[in-house]
């Protein structure tokens, strides 16, 4: 509950800033505005046409039936690796072609649950920012990650190219539990023996990349949105109004700014509460706490203007994850709440930001607005609580990738994720890893890097002013854009960076009249009808436990992509080199 309400507080302290002006456009919101207009909206149909309701209408049966196929019937859908048909035994084939656990050179995945899963909608993604996700993916899949992978570096060979897995220098999964003692904390003499922890080679350049990005987050908004954000909080107090639709909302009773702060200050205090009272579980201390809320508000701005500019998040989670294991390492509790106070109460914040926006577009009463959100995220919370206890106990063998049959859709791929960075940044704390104790302490390097690079696009626009497409270049997107590798894989930044150019790209310049008309449309209607087909498969299959087994199903088909390359390293299941 403190996590999800502590964002009320940051997005109340912002709205001014990211609601209220024109240029803060949020593109996700024009897909719900969209929708609703075509649901609610009355409309002639267009002679030898169909109005934008039954374009829905077809569009979400067509989503809803289709979605059974990759879903149940043609799993293999869901990433369609056709190198590793052509040559299934061979390793570098497998690297090179799997869309799940390699680099998806040529992997697609024909499902829209593929395509917007971790990206969301690529119909909603302005192209210019597709663009810039399509050269960060290029850049850290395609040149970085083979030129490591193929120098060897970091003993790269030893382990998988693609994976979020923790290993020995020998290429075995590492044991974690050995070297966590009986206070669930850092064991150093047991680290010692069992020898430095090892990530594959594209998992320590997304480390890299989100060190970057983090960097070029704030020097991008200083010089391109600084004089922006001066303006804005001079006419703050001066009482401005920005564009026509803070206008036309200046007719309802406003939130006051002291509903947010109250609800911040009591649920800061709840939150230090909890966590001295839990202080043996939780590990987190009060000043942690507030430390937390320091980096989340801090943060809030900056990260907000480019979500509600390119519909792109760059998130926090590297750098709360690093800041707790240098402050309090041998902890991973008290690491991973510090992330989520400092990391996923800004994430909350912004969706708070996003919804206050649509809102804004649909001109509803912002106190109605405030009302629904709080029950809303009350009820919520429960709800997933709940959700979460009944899955564990009624899925045997949930999130264990090693126990679960194969093909199994409970794997957690998030959660292992979340797991590996409490090892990396809270259990064994970033010196070990990549500070001065540590292996990958070059790493530290793409903290500069991040910065100067959009310093050098913000220099060449002012070089050259009429070649606008040069303020296009993102960096924090750009960099940021690969910030879900791992969970995510290669086939869903494939997948939705060739929806976004046909989307945005394509029938944006060809057919402008009907992307106008039925882009966003379309987006819902696909979101609604794999939403209903999912449920409905989960209901009558799955919790049944039915199943479909042929070749079909058989997902990537890329068996012997997560194998290492370099020689003597025996790993099962894999040929020896």
């Amino acid at each position: 509950m403190t996590t999800q309400v502590l964002g009320f507080g940051w997005a109340g302290m912002f709205r001014r800033y990211l609601v209220e002006p024109a240029a803060m456009w949020w593109p996700h919101n024009l897909v719900q505005v969209s929708l609703f207009r075509a649901l609610h909206e009355k409309e002639e149909r267009p002679k030898g046409g169909i109005s934008r309701n039954q374009f829905f209408l077809i569009a979400f049966i067509c989503s809803f039936a289709y979605y059974v196929f990759p879903g149940y019937l043609f799993q293999m859908l869901t990433s369609f690796s056709w190198i590793c048909w052509l040559f299934p035994h061979s390793v570098l084939a497998n690297q090179l072609g799997s869309g799940l656990h390699g680099l998806g050179i040529g992997a697609l995945g024909l499902d829209w649950s593929t395509i917007s899963s971790y990206l969301g909608s690529p119909l909603a993604s302005p192209w210019f920012a597709t663009a810039n996700v399509a050269a960060g993916f290029a850049l850290l899949m395609y040149v970085m990650t083979p030129i490591m992978y193929g120098f060897n570096v970091y003993k790269a060979k030893h382990f998988p190219i693609f994976s979020d897995g923790l290993f020995t220098s020998s290429g075995q999964k590492y044991n974690i539990s050995s070297i966590v003692d009986s206070n669930f904390q850092f064991d150093v003499q047991a680290y010692e023996r069992e020898g430095p922890l090892y990530l594959s080679t594209f998992f320590a350049m997304a480390y890299g990349i989100g060190f970057a990005s983090l960097t070029a987050t704030i020097v991008h908004v200083a010089l391109f949105h600084g004089k922006e954000i001066w303006e804005m909080s001079k006419s703050a107090f001066r009482k401005e109004t920005m564009d026509v639709h803070t206008r036309l909302m200046s007719v309802y009773k406003q939130v006051p700014e002291w509903w947010f702060l109250c609800i911040l200050l009591v649920n800061i205090s709840f939150t230090i509460f909890a966590c001295e009272h839990y202080i043996d579980k939780l590990q987190l201390p009060w000043w942690g706490v507030l430390l937390a809320c320091a980096v989340a508000m801090f943060f809030t701005l900056p990260i907000g203007i480019i979500t509600a500019t390119t519909n792109q998040t760059p998130t926090l989670n590297v750098i709360t994850e690093y800041i707790m294991g240098y402050l309090y390492p041998g902890r991973p509790v008290a690491n991973m709440c510090f992330k989520v106070y400092g990391f996923i109460s800004m994430k909350r914040a912004l969706s708070f930001l996003e919804d206050f926006k649509l809102g804004h577009y649909m001109k509803i009463p912002p106190r109605t607005m405030f009302m629904a959100q709080v029950v809303g995220t009350v009820i919520a919370a429960f709800v997933h609580l709940g959700t979460a206890w009944w899955l564990m106990d009624t899925i045997p063998d949930i999130c264990n990738r090693a126990l679960l049959p194969a093909n199994s859709p409970w794997t957690c791929p998030g959660d292992h994720v979340f797991y590996d960075a409490s090892v990396i940044w809270g259990l064994i704390s970033p010196r070990r890893i990549f500070g001065d104790l540590g292996t990958y302490s070059a790493i530290n390097w793409f903290f500069l890097f991040g910065a100067i690079a959009p310093a050098l696009v913000w220099l060449t626009h002012r070089a050259f002013p009429r070649q606008h497409w040069i303020s296009l270049i993102n960096m924090p997107i750009l960099l940021g854009s690969t910030v879900n590798l791992p969970p995510a894989t290669a086939v869903n930044y494939t997948s939705w960076i060739i929806c976004g150019f046909l989307s945005g790209f394509v029938v944006y310049r060809y057919r402008r009249d009907w992307w106008q008309r039925h882009n966003y449309v379309l987006s819902g209607a696909l979101d609604a009808g794999l939403a209903f087909m999912g449920v409905t498969l989960y209901l009558f299959l799955e919790m049944e436990h039915v199943s479909l087994k042929w070749w079909g199903n058989n997902l990537d088909g890329c068996p012997l992509a997560t194998c290492p390359t370099a020689k003597d390293i025996i790993v099962e299941g894999c040929p020896v080199n």
